[in-house]
C-alpha cells in the first residue's frame, strides 16, 4: 500500500474539523475514596523481531521507554533461540544461540542474545524471557527454516522449522539450563530473579506444530532447567492466543496437578499466568471501525477462568500481548488507526477497563504487554503497529508517558459520558462516544486521565469536560495544576508530518521538528478556581480521540 493511501485511511478523523458544538460532560472525582492500587500494568512491551532492539532506532526507543515512570519496565521478544545470523526481517529474528558440530555436540553462543539483553538493561528495561523458538539443529522438521513473509502474504507461511518439537528433549533442557546459568553468571542472581521466564508463544495455534502433550513436556523440561539454574526464578505461562479455552484449562490443570515430564512429580511451578488479548478492527463504509469489545471480552473470559482455580486466585496475571489487533507487521485499510490518535485514545480507554475487569474478578493483574515496538529502515509512518517510526515517536507512546506519571491509589469517580463496562463488553463503543476517566492519588498529588474515544474513526464534536474534585484537604486552597494533551495538535508527530506534506525523506530540520512534535509537552499550567471546602472545579475541552492528563499538586 502506498504511503499516500495510508495517510488517507489513518487520519480522516483527525484532519477534518467537526461542525457541531462540543457536548458537556460532568466528571466528579472523590479524592477521599480509594478503590485499589494503581499498579503499573502498562510497563510491559514486546516485538516479534528481537534484533531491532539493539539497532539505531530500536535502542533509541528502548531509552525512551526506560525513562517512563520510576518503575522497572520489561521487554518480551520472539525468536531468542532461533537459528540465524541476527539479520532481522518482518516477523523474523535470530540469535544462533544453539548449533551442533558434525558429531552432534552442542555449541552455545550467547553473543547476540546478550546484546539484546544488554541493550534492554542499559535502557532501564528487564527481560521478559520467552524461551523459544526451536533451533534448527534440534527441530524435528528443520527444513524449510527461515521464512520470507511479507505483508499481504498468507500468515501461515511463517510457520517453518522453528515451530516444531525438539528431536531430543534432554538437549532442549540442557540448552535452557546453560542459557539460564549464563544469565545468572553474567547479570547476577539478584537481577535475574526479577525477570519473567515463560516457554514459547501461543502454543495453542500455529506457532506450535506439536501436540498439546508435547508442549507440556517442552514447558516442563524448560521450566525445570531454569529452576535448576536459579531456584527462585519467576516462571509461568502459557502466553496462549486468546483466553485459551480448553488449552488453557488443560495447561493449568497440568501445572497444578499433572505429572511433571521433567521431575516425575505432580505439578509444575507457576508463579504467574499469561494469555493474549487482541481487538478486531474492520474497514466499514470507508473508515476504520475498532473492535475494543473483542479484546475486553477475551480478558473477561480469561480472568473468569483463572479465578475459578482457588490455587490461582492470587497469582499474578500478565496479559502477554494486549493490543487492538493481532499482527503488528501486517498492513491494510482496517489497520489505518495506528499512526494517529485513534490508537492513543483506544489505549487510554482500554487500559482503564483492564483495571475494571480485574476488580470485577478479583484478579491480580500484574501487567498488560503492548506488542508494539518499531520497524527498522521502513518508510515513515508506514502503517505498522508501532510506538515509533524512524526514531520519531507516535501519539500512542505518550499515553504510556501519561500513565507513568500516575501512582499511588486509584480513587473513585463518575463520568456522565462513560460507556458502562457491561455495554462495552457487549457492543464496544458504537453509539455515543466514551468520555471516561481514571484518577489516582499519591500523597499530595492527584492525577486524572481523561479520554474521548469512539470505535468509529470519524469526525465528531468535542467534549467540554466539567471536572469536580471533592474530598481534598482543607489546606488545598490553591493547588498547582497542569494539563498534558494528546490530540491533533499536541504530542502528535503524524499530524505534523502530514502538515509538512508527508515527505518520504524528511530533511534534518524536518526530522528535528517531527521529533519535537512526538514528545509529550511539559504541561500547560491550569488555573482552577480556588478550592472551597475541599472541592475544586475546572473545565477543559477534549477533541474527539483526544487524551488528557490533569495533575494537581496540593500544598503540604
Amino acid at each position: 500500500m502506498r504511503i499516500a493511501s495510508i495517510v488517507l485511511l489513518t487520519c480522516v478523523a483527525v484532519t477534518r474539523a467537526a461542525t457541531t458544538q462540543p457536548f458537556d460532560v460532568q466528571v466528579v472525582v472523590d479524592a477521599g475514596k480509594t478503590i485499589g492500587p494503581m499498579h503499573p500494568i502498562w510497563r510491559f512491551f514486546g516485538a516479534d523481531e528481537p534484533n531491532y532492539a539493539y539497532m539505531k532506532d530500536g535502542a533509541k526507543l528502548l531509552e525512551e521507554i526506560g525513562q517512563i515512570g520510576p518503575v522497572p519496565k520489561f521487554f518480551r521478544a520472539h525468536n531468542l533461540l532461533t537459528t540465524g545470523d541476527g539479520t532481522p526481517a518482518l516477523k523474523w529474528g535470530s540469535t544462533n544461540a544453539y548449533t551442533q558440530d558434525a558429531s552432534g555436540r552442542p555449541i552455545y553462543d550467547w553473543t547476540i542474545v546478550d546484546r539484546i539483553f544488554d541493550t534492554c538493561l542499559h535502557a532501564g528495561l528487564k527481560p521478559y524471557v520467552e524461551i523459544g523458538f526451536m533451533p534448527q539443529a534440534l527441530s524435528i522438521k528443520p527444513q524449510p527454516y527461515q521464512h520470507h513473509w511479507k505483508p499481504g502474504e498468507k500468515y501461515a507461511t511463517i510457520e517453518t522449522g522453528w515451530a516444531y518439537p525438539p528431536t531430543d528433549y534432554a538437549k532442549w533442557g540442557e540448552l535452557v539450563f546453560q542459557w539460564a546459568t549464563h544469565c545468572v553468571e553474567k547479570y547476577g542472581k539478584a537481577e535475574v530473579e526479577q525477570w519473567y521466564w515463560e516457554v514459547w508463544n501461543e502454543a495453542n495455534i500455529g506457532y506450535w506444530h506439536g501436540t498439546e502433550e508435547e508442549f507440556f513436556r517442552l514447558h516442563d523440561v524448560a521450566i525445570d532447567a531454569v529452576r535448576r539454574a536459579l531456584p527462585a526464578a519467576r516462571v509461568g505461562g502459557p502466553d496462549c492466543a486468546g483466553a485459551g479455552g480448553k488449552f488453557m484449562a488443560d495447561f493449568l490443570e497440568h501445572c497444578l496437578r499433572g505429572k511433571n515430564y521433567a521431575t516425575g512429580k505432580n505439578g509444575t511451578p507457576i508463579d504467574f499466568v499469561s494469555f493474549h488479548a487482541k481487538g478486531n478492527p474492520s474497514f466499514v463504509d470507508g473508515h476504520v471501525r475498532m473492535g475494543i469489545a473483542n479484546q475486553l471480552r477475551t480478558i473477561d473470559s480469561a480472568f473468569k477462568m483463572i479465578a475459578s482455580y482457588p490455587e490461582l486466585k492470587s497469582k499474578p496475571i500478565v496479559i502477554g500481548e494486549c493490543d487492538p489487533d493481532g499482527c503488528a507487521a501486517c498492513q491494510g485499510p482496517q489497520l489505518g488507526y495506528r499512526n494517529g490518535t485513534m490508537y492513543s485514545s483506544y489505549t487510554a480507554a482500554s487500559f482503564a477497563r483492564l483495571f475494571a475487569l480485574a476488580d470485577k474478578h478479583g484478579a491480580n493483574l500484574d501487567g498488560a504487554l503492548t506488542w508494539a515496538f518499531e520497524f527498522e529502515d521502513q518508510p515513515y509512518f508506514a502503517g505498522f503497529r508501532a510506538l515509533a517510526t524512524n526514531g520519531i515517536e507516535l501519539p500512542v507512546l505518550n499515553v504510556f508517558r501519561m500513565l507513568g506519571k500516575m501512582s499511588g491509589d486509584r480513587i473513585a469517580l463518575a463520568s456522565s459520558a462513560e460507556v458502562p463496562l457491561d455495554t462495552m463488553l457487549k457492543d464496544g463503543v458504537r453509539s455515543a462516544p466514551d468520555v471516561g476517566a481514571l484518577a489516582t492519588r499519591d500523597g499530595n498529588r492527584i492525577c486524572i486521565l481523561i479520554w474521548h474515544y469512539h470505535d468509529d474513526d470519524l469526525p465528531g464534536p468535542g467534549a467540554t469536560v466539567h471536572l469536580t474534585v471533592n474530598a481534598l484537604p482543607e489546606s488545598a486552597v490553591d493547588p498547582r495544576s497542569s494539563e498534558f494533551t494528546i490530540d491533533g495538535t499536541h504530542a502528535n508527530a503524524f499530524a505534523a508530518w502530514k502538515q509538512m506534506g508527508a515527505p518520504a525523506s524528511p530533511t534534518p530540520q524536518q526530522r528535528a521538528t517531527l521529533q519535537r512534535a512526538g514528545q509529550l509537552d511539559d504541561g500547560d499550567v491550569l488555573h482552577p478556581a480556588p478550592a472551597v471546602h475541599g472541592t475544586i472545579s475546572i473545565s477543559t475541552t477534549l477533541a474527539r480521540q483526544a487524551v488528557k492528563l490533569l495533575v494537581f499538586d496540593m500544598p503540604h
